[in-house]
């Protein structure tokens, strides 16, 4: 149970007080792949495919090599931008944390209140336009995927004045 305790301890210490779109200094958008390999160093395996037509590369993290409290996180990378196709920098990143380690209630305090929630599937979803999606276990009490995107403005956002 220690083992536990400290193992969400240390995930909530990297992400808090963590930005939606953003955890453990990975930021959609922003970082590449040197910043990706200076922090977590190199992934257990490398995909290569075409993306709309461009050439994009993901790097999975998984089981020892993951970051502490995750049991994979794979990292997107090739992203179009107003200045063209960046092949090293982040489009997207998912984590799979290991089981109870994102309580709701941590997600909630590290990233706030969600944009929308939707209940599709049988299981609870938070979205952010920061740019984050959390889908819930069956019980809607832990965290078994979040996805982190550039923002994602939402229709509400979008029709504003």
């Amino acid at each position: 149970m220690r083992r536990v305790a400290a193992v969400v301890l240390t995930v909530l210490a990297l992400c808090a007080p963590a930005m939606a779109a953003e955890w453990g200094t990975i930021v959609p958008g922003v970082s590449t792949m040197d910043t990706v390999r200076a922090q977590y160093g190199g992934p257990t395996r490398t995909q290569t495919q075409k993306v709309d037509g461009y050439d994009t590369t993901t790097w999975i993290y998984e089981d020892a090599q993951a970051p502490t409290g995750i049991t994979r996180m794979t990292v997107d990378f090739g992203l179009l931008q107003a200045r063209g196709f960046e092949r090293s920098i982040v489009r997207s990143f998912r984590l799979e944390p290991h089981p109870h380690v994102f309580t709701r209630e941590a997600v909630l305090n590290g990233w706030g209140r969600p944009t929308g929630v939707s209940k599709e599937g049988g299981t609870d979803s938070f979205y952010y336009e920061d740019g984050l999606v959390v889908i819930f276990d069956k019980e809607a009490q832990f965290a078994v995927t979040m996805v982190f995107t550039p923002p994602q403005p939402s229709d509400r956002a979008k029709s504003s004045p």
